[in-house]
């Protein structure tokens, strides 16, 4: 016989179908069994065990659901008045200041300035001319097209 990994989940098709056994099993008058387990008295007690621990499962799963949206909305809460004090921080102290940049803000003087925007290619290549291709990019003589 395969070993059985119970450390996953059953199928909820394999729950009913034994669900249904059990009911089918409360029909059958003459049935006994040497195993405790496999009694009627154990299975119902095995069902009821189930049954509870479903329902454990499903409260605590409930609760959590709850705990999270709480926690969710509560980060938000934190997120929206960092965010309305960076913007009062940058109103009453300007956007260059020390006081925006202990925030997290970088300084507007600190910024790099980009020098050129079309960095001419270090590598010649024979019959490419790079102010036409910027022109024709750039202006194209054809709007139309």
């Amino acid at each position: 016989m395969p070993s059985i990994d119970t450390s996953r989940r059953l199928r909820p098709l394999y729950l009913d179908q034994d669900i249904h056994s059990l009911r089918g099993l409360r029909m059958i008058e003459q049935y006994t069994s040497g195993r405790p387990e496999t009694t009627l008295a154990g299975l119902q007690g095995c069902y009821a065990e189930m049954v509870a621990a479903q329902e454990e499962e499903s409260e605590i799963m409930v609760r959590a659901k709850a705990v999270a949206d709480k926690a969710r909305l509560a980060e938000w809460k934190f997120r929206t008045q960092i965010l309305a004090m960076k913007e009062l921080v940058r109103g009453v102290y300007g956007s260059d200041s020390d006081e925006a940049q202990a925030i997290g803000y970088k300084k507007k003087s600190d910024r790099k300035r980009l020098g050129v925007r079309w960095p001419r290619p270090s590598v010649q290549i024979p019959g490419f001319c790079l102010e036409r291709y910027c022109k024709a990019v750039i202006r194209p003589e054809n709007p139309g097209i």
